[in-house]
């Protein structure tokens, strides 16, 4: 899921955890645990495209790193506490949080407006003032006092952030390494899209309302419950979305005479309504749209595997690690200046029909060195172009709404 997701959920499990020992504290080292594993991110300075492709959501996102980074991270945190040298050691803790909660600012402004930058040039210097004022208050006023928390404490709070962020990256179609370093077999359940309002701003709603109580007031207690069980109401909701609408896409194909042992579904973008389908056919796949709202029958439309485009297709590198990241769903187009683009289609397309390389969601571009060289991989690319952002993307929610017969 997307970060500020992630945030509100660690959130609400650290005051679910330590909320009554340690009042709003426990929401801040939630948060803290809930962005942690996606500090995988930051392999982008130190690994090729390729290779950070293969690593974001890998052992970061692991069962054994929630059991490992816990006692460590659980430990690190309880020795902080007691250092003399806690308050230059939180005032660094707060910088850090601050610059992560900056990557969120721009993460969402970017999807709202691309390119723009207004609200980051805000945000920086009006943390940086905020954050100097409650240090001063805080720390270096004489008045602060250790939470009344021991390190079984801590460690269980990032166990949990941990956890359940990990578990709720599964509910995604980006996949998770679950597993790992002993499988690279990625979960990818795909019952939610990686942002989705809905699922997130209720229980934001909750926690902020929570926070505003005092660690004893149940009433404390009550909010945050009401935002984690939102977030498991909307969760199951997303399953049974799942299992219904991939019935009407099997019921469809068997219309069709179609078979569909090879049919993968993943809600678009911002909703659970609209939905995307893949289904093998022979040496192309058919790919359709279905929103739960739709009064019409569902229309499939073919696209070519295009894999004779590419050389050395069972033993190239880079297509091995594109071969498996995409969980074999993939095909091969050629863009208007010549360039090879693979696309991943379990996310499918804007448009369900695979108009042009531009119309598929999730697309990798790729250098060809010739027959005897591995390929160069350029970049990763998901959503739409910017030239085409807007359009596409008003599209896609009209399309939420549904097809009537009309």
């Amino acid at each position: 899921m997307d970060s500020l997701s992630q945030i509100v959920l660690g959130a609400a499990v650290g005051e679910a955890v330590l909320g009554r020992r340690i009042g709003n504290r426990a929401m801040i080292w939630g948060a803290v645990a809930g962005t942690i594993p996606d500090m995988d991110v930051l392999g982008k300075y130190f690994l090729s495209e390729l290779d950070n492709l293969a690593f974001h959501r890998g052992i970061s996102h692991s069962l054994l790193f929630c059991v490992v980074g816990a006692l460590g991270f659980g430990w690190v945190t309880d020795r902080l506490y007691r250092s003399p040298y806690h308050a230059r050691i939180a005032m660094a803790t707060k910088a850090a949080a601050a610059v992560l909660v900056g990557f969120v600012v721009n993460f969402l402004t970017q999807i709202v407006v691309p390119g723009g930058w207004i609200p980051l040039a805000l945000y920086i210097p009006l943390v940086g003032l905020w954050w100097w004022r409650h240090g001063q208050k805080r720390y270096f006023s004489g008045n602060w006092t250790a939470p009344d928390a021991d390190l079984k404490g801590w460690v269980l709070l990032f166990f949990w952030g941990f956890l359940t962020h990990t578990l709720l990256d599964c509910f995604t179609t980006y996949g998770t390494q679950l597993f790992a370093p002993f499988s690279d077999t990625r979960v990818a359940w795909g019952t939610i899209a990686v942002a989705d309002p809905l699922w997130t701003f209720p229980f934001l709603a909750c926690l902020l309302v929570a926070a505003r109580f005092a660690r004893s007031d149940q009433r404390r207690a009550r909010w945050n419950g009401a935002g984690l069980a939102w977030c498991c109401f909307y969760l199951a909701l997303t399953v049974v979305n799942h299992g219904q609408v991939k019935g009407a896409f099997e019921t469809a194909l068997e219309s069709e005479g179609k078979p569909h042992d090879h049919l993968f579904i993943t809600p678009t973008i911002f909703n659970n309504l609209l939905w995307n389908a893949v289904v093998e056919d022979g040496d192309g796949y058919l790919l359709a749209q279905y929103s739960i709202f739709d009064e019409v029958p569902i229309a499939f439309h073919r696209v070519e595997k295009g894999w004779s485009l590419l050389h050395n297709l069972e033993t190239d590198e880079t297509l091995c690690v594109l071969r498996w990241f995409s969980a074999g769903y993939f095909n091969a187009v050629l863009r208007d200046d010549g360039s090879l683009q693979l696309n991943d289609l379990r996310f499918g397309t804007f448009s369900g029909r695979g108009l042009d390389a531009d119309d598929y969601i999730f697309r990798f571009k790729l250098i060809d060195h010739g027959p005897d060289q591995p390929y160069g991989f350029e970049r990763a690319q998901g959503g739409p172009p910017d030239r085409k952002g807007e359009e596409m993307m008003r599209d896609l929610i009209d399309r939420a709404g549904g097809l009537s017969e009309d």
